[in-house]
């Protein structure tokens, strides 16, 4: 187990010095920072100091030492657009992102669990069918058109819920949060709803593929030959092994819903990372990038570390081949 974890940290940590890498090649190539920073009128004593103050006349490797040093404690310069500290900028709009996301994958395994097994045991239905064809429509239309949907329904026509921004907010600390207030919880539902219909129709589909594949199993027809009930046999048995690896894919797709709620945050101008991705990229806000790029990096080597550790935790035939691969 410790050589297990070992090896995933070292696999971590090249993966997140590669992303390093190609964030700091967007400070050489994508922009002038000096000129971003002083304009078209500086002098050139005036850019060869700000380039000097902000270590650009230094070598390329000792600039990219550099870089690594300061993302490490969170550093990453001053926003262009905004002249403040870009890890303010990322504490100030990730609550905003990680409360969506998290709302998102919520609903997906709530609704799409379910959904997924009945799709699986009652496949002959006509609700089985029409969730299928549900699960084609998640899939296939764009999450902005979905969004679009949303708010001409239920915010234009039917005026139930507020169509953009995050609502009242209350703050604990430097966190920020909306899910303590009625209104935060209105101006959630419908953004968490369109980023996870996808995620949702995903997870269904995978449920029930993987819920037909496991009843065809020989130790599923051997609890029926012991005379087991048909619930021991759907949930005791084979919905268990069914989640498995459902399990690892729900895990890769909670960083991607953080990563990719960009098109959500900018349908319903929610203040997240996304939106402010969106805006650096509108404006060349080169640190603001890299930070974005990084740290959405971090978050799915860490999400990836932890679901393998469920996986090696939950499925025993993983501890048992590394313990005959030892001997």
């Amino acid at each position: 187990m410790l050589a297990f974890i070992i090896r995933r940290l070292l696999q971590a940590i090249v993966v997140m010095l590669t992303v390093a890498f190609i964030a700091f090649m967007l400070f050489q190539y994508v922009g002038d920072p000096v000129t971003n920073l002083l304009g078209q009128d500086a002098t050139p004593e005036q850019r060869t100091q700000l380039r000097a103050d902000l270590g650009l006349d230094q070598p390329f490797f000792m600039q990219f030492a550099s870089f690594v040093g300061n993302a490490v404690q969170g550093e990453f310069g001053l926003s262009l657009k905004q002249g403040r500290k870009v890890s303010t900028l990322i504490i100030e709009r990730f609550p905003a992102t990680l409360e969506l996301a998290l709302a998102a994958a919520v609903i997906a395994l709530v609704l799409g669990i379910p959904m997924g097994v009945y799709a699986a045991l009652r496949r002959g239905s006509f609700l089985a069918q029409a969730l299928m064809g549900f699960s084609l429509l998640g899939v296939s239309l764009p999450t902005f058109l979905i969004g679009i949907l949303l708010i001409l329904l239920f915010a234009v026509n039917l005026h139930w819920l507020p169509s953009f921004g995050r609502g009242e907010t209350v703050d604990i600390g430097r966190w920020s949060t909306g899910l303590l207030t009625v209104d935060g919880w209105k101006h959630l539902l419908l953004p968490a709803v369109t980023l996870s219909i996808y995620q949702l129709t995903l997870i269904m589909r995978l449920v029930r593929a993987e819920m037909l594949e496991v009843l065809r199993t020989d130790y599923i027809k051997f609890a029926r030959a012991r005379g087991l009930s048909d619930r021991t046999v759907y949930f005791g048995h084979a919905l268990k092994n069914t989640l498995v690896p459902v399990m690892t894919i729900t895990g890769l797709q909670l960083g991607g819903l953080i990563a990719f709620a960009i098109i959500t945050e900018t349908v319903f101008q929610w203040p997240g990372m996304g939106f402010l991705f969106i805006q650096a990229v509108t404006f060349s806000d080169i640190p603001v990038m890299a930070a974005y790029l990084c740290l959405i990096s971090l978050i799915f080597v860490l999400i990836n570390l932890v679901v393998d550790l469920l996986y090696f935790a939950v499925d025993p035939r993983l501890r048992i081949d590394r313990a005959v691969a030892g001997h």
